[in-house]
């Protein structure tokens, strides 16, 4: 009997590796229709969903799937899925952590000192001749003992915190409440870290829990010397607040890899040369996204086979 599993904007290399794998376990696998739904056809015998951190999985697309037990979703972050809804229907939902830690850290560093030493600006001085023409670029950042902050400290936050423990004059962070054995200084007040702190760098899951927390407040208070540093949801940051906090000269910088309205960024940051800009790629290493279509499919398998999932989202 056939196994049909409905597959929403996979990256390439996550669709390829379901794709091979899909064939030698017998699975049967479905695209979405212009409708966004799955194609009527199938929709009463459809299992499964594996599904993008992008991908909207609402209550509208679970409901045309009577037959649905599990969304294994590509990503950490599974806000654009509801899993309330999913729940009540009995069905599991898995995401992919741990395994994309480490690339996520590094690129929290790398942007952090990327937009402290201004490393895209001073490679377009470069390139546009300036350095011959004009001499020497103008000054940037030292990187080394400043005070940083995060807001969020979960096991990403936490590899993010151990990678800026050799660098960090002082590391601290802000979580709705302390977390037990973590090392670092909790502050209970997000304003007050971002006044605190030289680089507030953005942590959380995205959601309506965490929309807009870092609002004009938390930037004023972060300041024009400060550097706002987001790997975490475009949501999570005020983006209208943030661009008027840059262009008013009332933030120092920001390095950032998510964006309010993704693939689109607002012109006024990618004009900035005090912004450093990546399309969502935090996680975009071979390695990483291998391991993630790997834990995606395990939990696939693991929850059609009648087994507990691997990696279920949190309650």
């Amino acid at each position: 009997m056939s196994i049909d599993i409905l597959v929403i904007g996979l990256p390439a290399l996550a669709d390829d590796i379901l794709t091979r794998q899909a064939y030698e376990r017998g699975w049967t696998l479905h695209r979405p229709g212009p409708d966004g739904l799955g194609p009527p056809e199938v929709a009463g015998r459809i299992v499964g969903v594996a599904a993008s951190g992008a991908a909207t999985v609402d209550a509208r697309l679970i409901d045309t799937m009577p037959g649905l037990k599990i969304i294994s979703v590509h990503a950490v972050g599974y806000d654009l899925t509801d899993v309330a809804h999913a729940r009540s229907r009995g069905v599991v939902v898995t995401h992919t952590p741990d395994v994309l830690n480490d690339d996520v850290a590094d690129l929290a560093l790398l942007l952090a000192l990327a937009t402290l030493r201004r490393l895209p600006a001073m490679d377009a001085y470069v390139r546009a001749g300036r350095w011959a023409s004009e001499g020497p670029a103008p000054l940037s950042r030292r990187a080394s003992g400043l005070k940083y902050g995060l807001l969020g400290l979960g096991r990403i936050g936490r590899a993010i915190a151990e990678r800026l423990v050799p660098l960090a004059g002082e590391i601290a962070y802000h979580t709705r409440r302390p977390v037990a054995d973590a090392p670092w200084r909790h502050v209970p007040n997000l304003v007050d870290l971002a006044a605190q702190v030289d680089v507030l760098i953005v942590i959380v899951p995205g959601g309506a829990s965490t929309r807009g927390l870092v609002c004009a407040q938390v930037l004023a208070a972060l300041g024009p010397a400060g550097v706002l540093i987001n790997v975490a949801r475009g949501e999570v940051v005020d983006q209208d607040a943030l661009v008027a906090a840059l262009t008013t000269g009332r933030l120092g910088g920001a390095g950032l890899d998510v964006f309010a309205d993704e693939p689109n960024a607002p012109q006024a940051l990618i004009d900035s040369d005090r912004c450093v800009l990546t399309p969502h790629v935090a996680s975009a290493t071979v390695q990483t996204r291998e391991a993630m279509a790997a834990l995606m499919i395990d939990n696939l398998e693991a929850v059609l086979s009648d087994r507990q999932p691997v990696s279920p989202v949190p309650n």
